[in-house]
C-alpha cells in the first residue's frame, strides 16, 4: 500500500532512478521518473507531485535550467538536486532558483526522503578536520567562475585568465575529491 509521499525522479541515469524509485516505493512512496526535461515537465502538470528529485545533470542539459520552470508548474513542490559533480557553486544556484536542497550523490533513499521532508540525516556537518587540497580548490573556483557566466568556457577562461582548450581539459576530468 503506497500511502506516502508522490516523488518525481528526473535522471538521465536509468539505473540510478530505478533503483532510488525501487528504494522509494519500498517506504510507501508513489513515485513516477522521467529522463528528458519536457516529459519531466508534462509529467509534474500532470502527476502533481510533492517532492521532485532532480539531477543536476541531464545529459547535454542542465538541471538547474528546470528548476524554474518546475517551481512554475508546482510552487508548492519541494525539488531536492542530486549531483554526482557536486560544487559549493551549483549548490548555491540550486537554491537561489527555488531548489529545495541538494545533495551530492551517491546518497540513499533513507537521507533523499529524509531530506525533502525536511527531517535531520545523520549528525550536523562538522568542520572538516584537514582543509581542501589546492586542486579542490582550484576545482570550486573553476565551477564558480562558469557559473557566473553561464557555463560559457570562453568567457570563464577569459575571466580566469587561462586558454579556454586549458579550461576544457580541466572540465572533462572527474572534480577533485575533498
Amino acid at each position: 500500500m503506497l500511502n506516502g509521499p508522490s516523488i518525481l525522479i528526473i535522471d538521465d541515469d536509468t539505473t540510478f532512478s530505478q533503483v532510488l524509485g525501487r528504494s522509494l516505493s519500498r517506504r510507501g512512496c508513489h513515485i513516477e521518473s522521467a529522463e528528458e526535461p519536457e516529459t519531466a515537465l508534462q509529467k509534474a502538470r500532470t502527476q502533481q507531485p510533492q517532492y521532485v528529485v532532480l539531477d543536476l545533470k541531464l545529459g547535454e542539459y542542465s538541471g538547474l535550467n528546470l528548476v524554474e520552470p518546475l517551481k512554475e508548474v508546482l510552487p508548492q513542490t519541494r525539488i531536492l538536486v542530486l549531483t554526482g559533480y557536486a560544487s559549493i557553486p551549483t549548490a548555491v544556484e540550486a537554491i537561489k532558483l527555488g531548489a529545495y536542497n541538494y545533495l551530492p550523490k551517491p546518497t540513499d533513499a533513507d537521507t533523499v526522503l529524509a531530506t525533502l521532508e525536511g527531517k535531520p540525516t545523520a549528525e550536523p556537518d562538522k568542520p572538516p578536520e584537514k582543509p581542501m587540497s589546492l586542486r579542490r580548490l582550484e576545482w570550486e573556483q573553476i565551477q564558480r567562475v562558469l557559473n557566473e557566466h553561464d557555463g560559457n568556457i570562453s568567457a570563464a577562461a577569459r575571466a580566469l585568465g587561462i586558454h579556454r582548450r586549458t579550461l576544457q581539459r580541466k572540465l572533462s576530468k572527474r572534480p577533485v575529491k575533498q
